[in-house]
């Protein structure tokens, strides 16, 4: 055979062997694109589906009904977990002071600094025979509470001494469901329920019929004897069930402007977080004549 015809062979071996290797190439880099495209296709119908999902279950959360029997609790739903779309979430101040011994009573010309810890119940600082008034001065406005410290001497004494330590300054109604009640006294948020540091005892009213419009009383946990400091003020009768929750005040003035006020910029449904929150600036406490 002559040398021009063995290379002329050589040649096309050559070529045919390029040639199949190009092949293999080729179906490689095809077969890395058809995986990549479905390992891409995946991950975007995993998140299609877990949006979709969780936009439902979204829903069905912020359209669940209070029926008269749901609790006015002082750990209930923290604001910060729920979307734009159920309300606004709303903000704290940073905490105040702790006290670590026996509570003092706190100054009554409200120079004490305000205070958010405490590791006792705090001593009777007010005359159980004595009239006091809280005007609280809201980011709506106004509103006065008449304190009843004949039916519930504990109590009274228990939010006049949180309001001198201004326990309540900055803090918002986190929790206002329209037709129900607004809900405020957590004094160090976001994670709400951590209370003053203490419990007070019960001072319950004999009647649910007790609890009309402007009524304010305590949130607790559902247990007895858990109140701390968080309260509410009653937007409307009738939608508790039991008369559960320590009953001590009732609103005087502000309550068809800065109540009605706060009451139009809550939630149709629990977990209530405010489409509008009100903040309340400071809280005075005033003996009656």
């Amino acid at each position: 055979m002559g040398t021009a015809k063995r290379e002329r062979q050589k040649q096309a071996r050559r070529e045919r062997i390029e040639a199949a290797q190009a092949a293999v190439k080729r179906a490689e880099r095809r077969r890395r694109f058809i995986l990549t495209g479905a390992i891409v296709g995946s991950v975007l119908l995993v998140y299609f589906v877990s949006a979709v999902v969780g936009s439902r279950s979204q829903e069905n959360e912020t359209t669940t009904g209070t029926t008269m029997s749901t609790p006015v609790s002082s750990t209930s739903v923290p604001p910060t977990t729920a979307s734009a779309s159920s309300g606004t979430p709303v903000s704290w101040p940073p905490p105040g002071n702790t006290i670590s011994t026996d509570t003092p009573c706190p100054a009554p010309d409200g120079s004490s600094p305000r205070t958010t810890k405490f590791a006792a119940l705090p001593p009777m600082c007010i005359d159980p025979t004595a009239a006091y008034e809280a005007k609280v001065s809201t980011t709506k406005g106004d509103f006065t509470i008449k304190l009843d410290a004949a039916k519930a001497p504990l109590t009274v004494n228990n939010f006049v001494v949180l309001a001198r330590y201004h326990y309540f300054d900055g803090i918002p109604f986190h929790r206002v469901i329209k037709g129900f009640m607004g809900q405020t006294g957590d004094g160090v948020g976001p994670e709400l329920g951590s209370g003053p540091g203490y419990t007070i005892p019960d001072e319950l009213p004999a009647s649910v019929d007790e609890y009309q419009r402007g009524a304010v009383a305590m949130a607790n946990t559902g247990e007895p004897n858990s109140g701390g400091s968080q309260w509410f003020v009653v937007f409307a009768p009738g939608r508790l069930a039991t008369p559960a929750y320590s009953l001590f005040g009732q609103v005087t003035d502000g309550l068809d402007t800065t109540i009605a006020a706060i009451e139009a910029g809550g939630a149709d449904f629990d977990p209530g977080v405010p489409t509008d929150p009100v903040y309340i600036n400071t809280i005075t406490i005033t003996p009656m004549s």
